[in-house]
Order: C-alpha cells, then structure tokens, then sequence
C-alpha cells in the first residue's frame, strides 16, 4: 500500500525506527526483500473479520523468505472525505474490499455505494488528489491526516474487536529461543486416504502442542489427483496445509512432532519459528 495505509503502522509498531517503503502489490514486497532493497517485508496474513489473506498464503509457498515475526495490530476504520463535504453529500465510498466488508452495515445505513480499491490509503489518496465531493474513502487516520482529508466518522467498522495479524518477513531465519513464548509455521502436504489429516494433527495433540491456525490451499502444480479406483475415473483436489502451532523449533517436542509427521508427508517445509506478539495497538 501506499503511504497511511495499515500496513505502514504495523511496521511500525515491529520496527520503530524503520524507514517504511511502500509496495504497491504483495509481491513486490517479497521481491524487495530478496534482491536485497529492503531489509524486512511486514505483510497482513488474517483478520479477525475478514480471515486469511490467501494470496500471502500463496507467496510464502513461492518465495525462500522465513516468518521472523508477527504483529497484531488494531484496525480502526475512519469516513474519510475532502473538506466542506458532509455525510449527507456522499454517494459512495472507496477502500480496499476488507475494508468495506468489515464496515458493511454502516456503509448501508448511510446508503452508500461501494468501489474497491487495491488499498485503503490508496482510497483517501484518490479523492484527495481528485478533490471528489461526492465520494467518501473508508481508511485510517493517519491517511487523513497524510492527504489532508476531513474525518467525518471514527470507528466505522461493523465489530470493535476487528485485528489484523501481520508477519515479519527476511532472508535469513532466527535462531529460535526457549526464553518467552514462541509460534512456528509449516506447510505440508500428504496422500490421498481416509483419516491421513487426522493423524497429521495428531502428532500435536499427542505431544500436548496447541494449533493456533489451520489454513488449506489447493496445490498449484498438481490440483487435481486421480483416484486409487480406477474404475469410476474421479479425481481429488489435492491441497497444502498451513499449520501455527504454539511451540518453538529449539523444543525438543517440536523437533519430535515434525519428525513424526514426515512419515507421511509428501513434503513438508518449516516457514519459520518466530516470538509470538503478545501486545495489541
């Protein structure tokens, strides 16, 4: 995103003294990182309304990065508009589509048609520099305050409890430590059979480690995979699984816990094992 946007606060809020640079797309973040531009990517993963951010999902598969760290971050939309425009002037309202999901039923009882843009700050953006009087962005304060927008509301999404989870992403992996509370990130996959993902969770459960997300996305190479019953010719759609769990790589039930589930994984890769935030902004 652009200046103002969420994600510039949750980079932040991980680097207080960083010097944050702007991406216009996920990928392009991954991308600074490995041709070495910028040091760290900050990225959103899952919001508490919205859920996962798939396509992020999608490029940590695609990408050598590792998860050095994560990030909750309090989201607090704003009605933003130009100056002199009040609520009543407004015909529709633009900012990413989250953004708009997670304040649909204010936006509806204002009668507001809606636009999607790429992000939110990108909207406050648009009708500033447009000087728009009858449209309205759904962003932050900070973006108001950046493009010298009015806020004509505070707190405009649909659920007080709305928090965006973003990862710290850089070339090299930390060294993961026993001392405070740690997360760690895989993806695998498995075969084809009844009972194969309940015995995956089970070598958690058997050694008292807590999921804290599960996520699945179809294999992008081979999404489809023929049955074992050749006979009625069907096929299955194959998937990754993404996997938190509550426990650092340095534990030895970690160690044992991966090391049972490759048995019978088909691949198994580990995206990094990283403290886990227990702060909220």
């Amino acid at each position: 995103g652009v200046r103002g946007a969420y994600s510039e606060a949750a980079a932040e809020k991980a680097y207080p003294n960083c010097e944050a640079v702007p991406c216009d797309q996920f990928d392009a973040a991954f991308e600074a990182v490995e041709k070495w531009i910028v040091d760290r990517a900050v990225l959103p993963i899952e919001n508490s309304l919205g859920g996962s951010i798939h396509r992020n999902y999608d490029l940590l598969l695609r990408h050598s990065l590792h998860i050095v760290g994560e990030v909750k971050l309090a989201v607090r939309h704003c009605l933003l508009a130009n100056h002199g425009v009040r609520v009543e002037d407004l015909q529709r309202v633009l900012s990413h589509p989250q953004a708009l999901a997670q304040c649909e039923n204010t936006l509806t009882k204002l009668g507001l048609s809606r636009e999607a843009t790429d992000d939110t700050a990108l909207a406050a953006k648009y009708v500033a520099f447009n000087k728009l009087k009858d449209t309205g962005a759904v962003a932050s304060s900070s973006a108001a305050k950046i493009y010298g927008l009015n806020i004509l509301a505070e707190d405009v999404q649909d659920d007080c409890d709305n928090v965006t989870r973003f990862l710290m992403l850089a070339r090299e992996p930390i060294i993961p430590g026993v001392e405070k509370p740690f997360k760690t990130s895989i993806v695998f996959s498995l075969e084809e059979g009844p009972g194969v993902l309940f015995k995956a969770l089970a070598v958690f459960a058997l050694r008292q480690i807590n999921l804290t997300k599960i996520e699945s996305r179809p294999l992008r190479n081979q999404p489809l995979r023929a049955s074992d019953d050749s006979n009625n010719g069907s096929k299955y759609f194959d998937y990754l699984f993404y996997v938190d769990f509550e426990a650092s790589m340095a534990e030895e039930r970690a160690q044992n816990a991966l090391r049972h589930l490759k048995e019978f994984a088909t691949f198994l890769r580990v995206l990094g094992s990283y403290p886990v935030d227990t702060t909220m902004l």
